[in-house]
């Protein structure tokens, strides 16, 4: 575990991490200071095994976080706001051909899969215009192109529908048992991985287009769900960033700043860091709490004065700052196992959850709404 007393790890998460020691072929399990249940296994841990389990890696294959530079100096964030694009809308070929965001497709798309191409999907998933609040590592920002008060877009979304399928097809025939043929696994898992990043390069062309900015490369692409096969040993990673000399946006919340790190995590947290702040509450619990506490207008307005784009009041509640625990503490305990070094820290302007109504008031979760939160619990 690379956490320290003052962080709040939840037992059942460290259960769990038991739980999957005991499988056939484990080798080593690496909490992360994000650790929290999920569906089944870990959510914030990196398990290395002999064995390759799809179940440990999950439905949402591909799911990780990338930052993009804007080429503007100023917004004003209520009209940032009224500007997103509908992201729940997927581009589609025919319909969407003139789309200025097609310029960032090269090549064929991933699998073929074309259903929720450009859009984020629910769950603890977001794009955030965000500005670079502190610089902590100049030499390391300036490598990035980045400097205090430069505007990003961080999207963090993974393979949609396609990595569900992948993963369904898998337990429909074994459960959670391993993967009976490791190879046609992972190459559809790769699949999977390669369609969350254009995604996520999609969806940034999108709302950049949408802003009156010119779509660019991004600086930080780090899948937080996948399976690395290296050195004879299958490297599972649930909510787990690639942490071996790579550089890692690890999220906060809504409502708190989130932190671009330096990752050089060693073997011993099987080269991992942690993805963002962590569940604190399962959502149920963020739903009954939060009603109690919070009004509509308060969860769209944070603390730090950005304002967010959510038309679904029971996400609104269930992913409420209050529900993570505190981004301070994580990368505290990433500083001192020695697994990061923070070079700057962002502060959101305008976080997209899903799109408002025309009135600008959130609407209630539709069946189909609450089907999708429902399979993205345990999701990271």
């Amino acid at each position: 575990m690379f956490a320290s007393e003052r962080s709040w790890i939840e037992s059942d998460a460290v259960a769990q991490c038991h739980q999957v020691a005991a499988l056939d072929g484990m080798i080593h399990v690496a909490g992360m200071p994000d650790l929290h249940p999920g569906k089944g296994a870990p959510i914030g841990a990196a398990m290395a095994s002999t064995v390759l389990y799809p179940f440990l890696v999950g439905s949402d294959i591909g799911c990780g976080i990338a930052v993009f530079p804007v080429d503007r100096k100023r917004v004003v964030p209520e009209q940032v706001a009224r500007r997103f694009p509908d992201l729940d809308r997927a581009l589609d070929p025919d319909r969407d051909a003139d789309d200025p965001a097609w310029s960032v497709v090269d090549g064929d798309i991933p699998a073929g899969h074309l259903e929720g191409l450009g859009t984020v999907g629910r769950g603890n998933h977001f794009v955030e215009l965000a500005r670079i609040h502190t610089v902590l590592d100049s030499g390391h920002t300036a490598r990035l192109g980045l400097a205090a008060d430069d505007l990003v877009l961080i999207v963090h979304s993974g393979s949609r529908g396609l990595g569900e399928r992948i993963l369904r097809a898998h337990t429909e025939r074994h459960g959670a048992g391993p993967a009976e043929d490791p190879t046609g696994y992972l190459a559809s898992h790769d699949a999977a991985v390669r369609w969350g990043s254009l995604n996520r390069r999609l969806i940034a062309a999108r709302v950049l287009s949408a802003l009156g900015a010119r779509p660019t490369e991004p600086i930080v692409d780090m899948c937080h769900n996948l399976v690395e096969f290296r050195d004879g040993v299958y490297l599972h990673r649930k909510g787990a960033a690639p942490g071996d000399g790579r550089d890692v946006l690890v999220a906060g919340t809504r409502g708190t700043y989130s932190y671009l790190v330096a990752a050089h995590a060693g073997p011993e947290a099987n080269r991992s860091v942690a993805h963002g702040a962590g569940r604190k509450m399962s959502r149920a619990d963020a739903l009954r709490r939060g009603r109690a506490k919070h009004t509509v207008e308060e969860l769209r307005r944070t603390p730090l004065g950005s304002l967010v784009v959510c038309g679904d009041r029971q996400l609104l509640v269930e992913e409420a700052p209050t529900a993570y625990k505190r981004i301070e503490q994580v990368i505290a305990d990433l500083v001192e196992h020695g697994l990061a070094t923070p070079a700057a820290s962002t502060i959101p302007l305008v976080t997209y959850k899903t799109l408002d109504r025309p009135d600008g008031t959130a609407r209630p979760a539709g069946r189909r709404d609450r089907e999708q939160n429902r399979r993205s619990r345990g999701r990271s």
